[in-house]
């Protein structure tokens, strides 16, 4: 390329002009001349030539080269026992290939170097060997770049390099550090079944028209920061068995990596995905990092992945993620447009009609999808279905109580069995509870054994903020027609604001506590059944020992009979009952008693004859007990209203 400095090496000045070009050929001198390979005499090009022999070092720095002048010198550098060209360290930066370049099948031994060379034409480097370092840094590809089943055995640079024409290096192999950094394609930019057996670095690369990395493996960590995909980016069937690392890189087309296997981690943090973008089906046995990355178009993910980190994500569309074996963070996700996640009961199925092959998760107990943070997400579009949410975080959540939760979505649940506290035993009736609530509980000075306090993130949540996402669960649940299901969330949220000392008066508590211990807040059938009948025998109890009478009062008639006769007119009245004595608890006295408690559940008086006692008794069980019976219905009927 020109420039108006001179080269720092000794040079040609061959048709120099002080007007136009002051430098003139920037051609290395020929070793022992003073002109560059291009503007010898023929006798001396001739003579240099007919003494190279395979492997010698040569340097053609700055010098023009035609395609027969190319020729001659890898003629002169022919290896019989090859058949091919045989270079040793080679120089060649600067130089001026003015029409097609054919290095295909040469070796070179050293190292080559094309720094700022311009190809004018098709670079043919086809099954080529590098020995050496391979040098291209600022190279420009004016035609067809052609590295096909090339091998890079040493560092290939090709940073700031720029292709106008296609790339081509497929089947390539790189054994050792592949540099495209800032590099520019304007072509096709084709690395299909390429092997990256070192570290590889595309950090703000520009792809203008297709890229292909179809069945590309790379062995080292594959680095494309700040990279730009302004036509189609196709990495299906790649392997990546260090991390792929995509922050900040800018997706304006489709992108497809269906069938990419990432053996550790593959990270998205930033990237911007401008169009509709497929990302899958593919395997991570690491972490899938999506974090702060937006999405302008349509998104389908389908990912098997230990983990994905989703926090921050910006969702300007539709999107769908269907996944398997993931833990997922989506903490403080936006999304303007439903959104749906779901877990894959089978294996995803390729374009091919084949299965994913998961090998890479053999070792991951099971395929279960687990959310474990929806903090600031406003989940207003959001759908989840089949995930499980036992360790998910909920407080901060906006508009949780119009999320939607379809089919099996699980959560966690109340330590099972008894458990013993200060030497008394304690025991929770089966419920859904959220991880939260275990973090509070283990942290309470009375803790019972059996609440989980290993709760990341849950930070200082306690009743006051969990009540609340109870209520918008249960809500949520209820707006579903699934009241037995947002049962447990108005238990939660119950049990939250009897334990809120800051919001909750202690009046308001006392009553819920009462509410609690009668009848599990009216969703526990068997304890206020439990009460009732205790209920019911004490009425019996004292109807027995104080209500009932010594013996039912007899009815006496007295009237006066007139003097001449006429009219009798009677008086009938009735004693007072008297109360008991001697033996008080017999069968005819407890028929007696069971007929007026009997009575009492229903709300209806037993016309039984009570004394002073009995009659308060009797009050007090026409009020009490058939509460008791209310709440216990209620209880039956919030377990399978539908």
């Amino acid at each position: 390329m020109s420039t108006p400095l001179p080269p720092p090496w000794p040079y040609c000045a061959h048709g120099a002009d002080p007007a136009t070009d002051p430098v003139g050929c920037r051609g290395i001198h020929v070793p022992s001349h003073t002109a560059c390979l291009a503007h010898l005499t023929d006798a001396d090009r001739d003579a240099y030539l007919a003494a190279l022999t395979p492997g010698t070092d040569v340097d053609h720095r700055g010098t023009p080269f035609t395609e027969p002048l190319l020729i001659a010198l890898l003629d002169a550098l022919h290896d019989p026992a090859t058949g091919h060209a045989r270079l040793g360290t080679a120089w060649f930066g600067s130089a001026i290939f003015a029409d097609s370049a054919g290095f295909g099948s040469a070796t070179f031994e050293g190292g080559a170097w094309f720094g700022s060379a311009v190809f004018q034409g098709t670079a043919w480097f086809e099954s080529a060997v590098f020995q050496g370092t391979a040098g291209f840094e600022s190279a420009v590809f004016q035609g067809t770049a052609a590295f096909w089943s090339a091998t890079f055995e040493g560092t290939a640079g090709f940073w700031s390099a720029t292709f106008q024409g296609s790339a081509w290096f497929e089947s390539a192999t790189f054994k050792s550090d592949a540099a495209f950094e800032s590099a520019t394609f304007q072509g096709t930019a084709w690395f299909g079944s390429a092997t990256f057996q070192g570290d590889t670095r595309f950090l703000s690369a520009t792809f203008q028209g297709d890229t292909q990395f179809l069945s590309a493996v790379f062995q080292g960590t594959a680095a494309f920061w700040s990279a730009t995909f302004e036509g189609t980016a196709g990495l299906g069937a790649a392997t990546f068995e260090s991390d792929a690392l995509f922050e900040s890189a800018t997706f304006k087309s489709d992108a497809w990596f269906e069938s990419a296997t990432f053996q550790r981690n593959a990270q998205f943090e930033l990237a911007v995905f401008e169009r509709w973008v497929r990302l899958g089906p593919l395997v991570c046995a690491g972490r899938v990092s999506l974090s702060g990355a937006v999405f302008n178009g349509p998104a389908t993910l389908l990912f098997a992945a230990r983990r994905l980190e989703c926090r921050r994500t910006h969702w300007l569309s539709t999107a769908e993620l269907r996944l398997r074996y993931t833990s997922m963070d989506f903490a403080h996700a936006v999304f303007e447009y439903p959104l749906t996640i779901a877990a894959e009961a089978d294996p995803f199925v390729l374009s091919t009609e084949e299965p994913l092959e998961e090998g890479a998760l053999a070792r991951a107990p099971d395929a279960a999808v687990r959310i474990t943070s929806l903090r600031g997400v406003d989940a207003a579009h959001l759908v989840l279905a089949d995930v499980d949410l036992s360790g998910c975080l909920f407080t901060g959540t906006v508009h949780l109580d119009q999320v939607r939760l379809e089919g099996d979505c699980s959560f966690d649940t109340v330590p099972p069995g008894t458990r013993w506290r200060r030497g008394r035993p304690a025991r929770f009736t089966p419920r859904r509870t959220l991880a939260e609530e275990h973090h509070w509980r283990a942290k309470q000075p009375d803790m019972i054994p059996g609440w989980n306090v290993a709760v990341l993130g849950a930070g200082r949540a306690g009743p006051a903020q969990l009540a609340p996402v109870y209520r918008a669960l249960r809500k949520a649940f209820e707006d579903s027609k699934n009241e037995p299901g947002a049962a447990d969330f108005y238990y939660g949220e119950m049990e939250m604001r009897r334990h809120d000392c800051t919001t909750t008066s202690r009046a308001e508590r006392g009553l819920l506590h009462a509410y609690w211990m009668l009848s599990g807040y009216g969703l526990r059938a068997l304890r206020a059944l439990g009460w009732l009948a205790a209920a019911m025998l004490i009425t019996l109890v004292l109807l027995m020992g104080f209500g009932l009478p010594k013996e039912d009062p007899k009815q006496e008639a007295t009237g006066n009979v007139p003097p001449g006769g006429g009219k009798v007119t009677f008086h009938i009245d009735k004693g007072d009952p008297q109360n008991p004595t001697g033996n008080r608890f017999t069968g005819e006295r407890f028929e007696k008693a069971l007929n007026v408690t009997l009575n009492s559940v229903v709300f209806r008086s037993s016309g039984q004859d009570l004394t002073t006692a009995g009659t308060y008794i009797e009050m007090t069980s026409r009020l009490v007990e058939p509460a008791l019976l209310a709440l216990a219905v209620l209880a039956v009927r919030g377990r399978i209203k539908r």
